[in-house]
C-alpha cells in the first residue's frame, strides 16, 4: 500500500514539473546537430514527429511544456564557455534549461508544431530585434551638454508618442507597425492593443517595450521609418493611419500617402491590391506629448 502510495505521489509531482523542449526548427541546424554521435536522429520530419508526440504525451499527462529554439552554434559555443562535452545527452539539457532562463519560448498548447514554430520564431526575432535596438541606445551614452541619458530620454519620448496614439485612436482593436531603416537592416516592431469593455486599453508589456525601444532609436538617430496604426471594430470599416519618422518626432501622412504606403511591397515596390472595407485616413491630432529630445542631439 505505502509503495502504491508513493507511485501515486511520484505521479502528481511528475505532473507539476515544468519542463522545456529545445526544437532544431529547420533542416540546416538538424545537420549541424548530426555531427554529434550521441544525437542519434537521420530524418528531420520524424524528429519533428516525435517532438509532437511527446509534447502531445505530455499535455495529455497534464505537463506544462515550454518550446525553445535550440541553435547549434549558440549550443557550441555554450559547452565551450561552459567546459561541457557536445556530444553527450547531459550537455543538450543544461542547454536547453539555459533556453529556458534566458532566451525566448512559448508554452504549447496544443497546436500543430507547424503552427507554433513560426509563432516561436516570431518570439526569437522580437526578443533579438528589442536586444538590438536597446543595446543601440544604450552606446549613445550621456548629453555632452546636459548630462542627460540620450537613450533614455528617447525612449521617454517614444512612451509619450505611443500613449498619445493609442488615446486618440478610435476604439476597437489596435494593430500597430514600426518599421526603422538603417544598417544592416531594417528593423520592425509589432503591437497589439485592445479595447476591454471599460474601454481600457490592454496589450502585451514584452510587445509594447520592444515597439517602444524601436521607435525611440528611429527618433534618437533619425533615421527614415514610418508607424503604421490598424484600427478594428465590429460593425465598422476599418481604418489605416500612417506617420513617418520626421527628425526627432512623427509628422502624420495624408490619406493618399497611407494608401501608398500600405499598398506598396516595401521589398520588391510593387503594388498590392487595396484591400475592401478599408479606409485610409488622416491621423488624429496627437497633441502635446511631453518636451521633445531635440536639444540632445
Amino acid at each position: 500500500m505505502a509503495h502504491t502510495d508513493h507511485q501515486t505521489m511520484r505521479r502528481v509531482l511528475r505532473r507539476e514539473i515544468a519542463g522545456t523542449i529545445g526544437v532544431l526548427t529547420d533542416e540546416h541546424d538538424f545537420r549541424a546537430m548530426r555531427r554529434y554521435r550521441s544525437f542519434t536522429f537521420d530524418d528531420h520530419t520524424r524528429y519533428l514527429q516525435q517532438v509532437e508526440a511527446l509534447l502531445r504525451t505530455r499535455a495529455s499527462q497534464g505537463s506544462h511544456t515550454t518550446v525553445a529554439l535550440f541553435d547549434p552554434e549558440e549550443y557550441a559555443d555554450f559547452c565551450a564557455d561552459t567546459g561541457l562535452d557536445p556530444d553527450i545527452p547531459s550537455s543538450r539539457t543544461r542547454f536547453t534549461a539555459e533556453l529556458a532562463a534566458t532566451g525566448p519560448t512559448i508554452p504549447y498548447d496544443g497546436r500543430p508544431l507547424a503552427d507554433l514554430v513560426p509563432a516561436l520564431i516570431d518570439e526569437a526575432v522580437r526578443q533579438a530585434t528589442w536586444e538590438y535596438a536597446s543595446t543601440l541606445l544604450a552606446r549613445f551614452g550621456a548629453c555632452a551638454s546636459c548630462g542627460e541619458d540620450i537613450g533614455r530620454a528617447a525612449f521617454t519620448w517614444a512612451s509619450g508618442l505611443l500613449v498619445r496614439i493609442l488615446d486618440t485612436a478610435p476604439p476597437g482593436n489596435r494593430h500597430l507597425v514600426c518599421s526603422v531603416s538603417g544598417a544592416p537592416e531594417t528593423l520592425v516592431a509589432v503591437l497589439h492593443a485592445d479595447t476591454d469593455a471599460d474601454g481600457a486599453v490592454q496589450l502585451d508589456e514584452a510587445e509594447a517595450l520592444e515597439f517602444t525601444t524601436v521607435l525611440a532609436l528611429g527618433l534618437a538617430t533619425q533615421s527614415p521609418g514610418g508607424l503604421v496604426l490598424r484600427t478594428s471594430a465590429p460593425g465598422a470599416t476599418d481604418r489605416i493611419y500612417g506617420w513617418r519618422l520626421r527628425g526627432e518626432g512623427l509628422e502624420p501622412l495624408t490619406a493618399g500617402e497611407v494608401f501608398d504606403a500600405y499598398c506598396t511591397d516595401i521589398e520588391s515596390g510593387d503594388l498590392i491590391s487595396p484591400e475592401s472595407d478599408v479606409d485610409y485616413c488622416v491621423p488624429p491630432d496627437l497633441g502635446p506629448a511631453g518636451p521633445t529630445p531635440g536639444h540632445r542631439h
